[in-house]
């Protein structure tokens, strides 16, 4: 049963560009995947949160026993790494965004090319 549900979820992920360009083109699927990631994020945050929390309590109705505590402890320092991880990379996109001066858009400039030009070379 593991290794079907593996095998799918790796197949619907292997495909999920192929669905997303055959919907509307390059633009469309990344406009897709961005709002994928925007709505994930607030959510892999707070999961991220929760297991710092839950590492606490663990720890917390674990005081009589070491083998608790260090597992509640692990918990949070893994949920702490995960919270520095993900608003560290915030701050530096945040902080390319100020410095290049690109401003946070909904809609991606894609570069297009133009059919009928030889790319500014000579013709023969």
């Amino acid at each position: 049963m593991k290794g079907f549900l593996r095998t799918g979820i790796a197949t619907v992920v292997a495909l999920a560009p192929f669905a997303a360009f055959a919907a509307g083109g390059v633009d469309n699927a990344l406009t897709k995947i961005g709002a994928l990631i925007t709505q994930a994020t607030p959510i892999v945050v707070a999961l991220a949160l929760l297991a710092f929390f839950w590492g606490l309590v663990t720890y917390i109705f674990g005081s009589s026993n070491d083998e608790k505590r260090k597992k509640g402890i692990h918990i949070m320092v893994w949920g702490i790494i995960a919270l520095f991880v993900m608003l560290s990379v915030f701050g530096i996109i945040n902080a390319l965004q100020s410095t290049l001066g690109v401003e946070n858009t909904t809609t991606i400039q894609i570069p297009q090319v133009t059919p009928g030009t030889n790319g500014g070379g000579t013709a023969r």
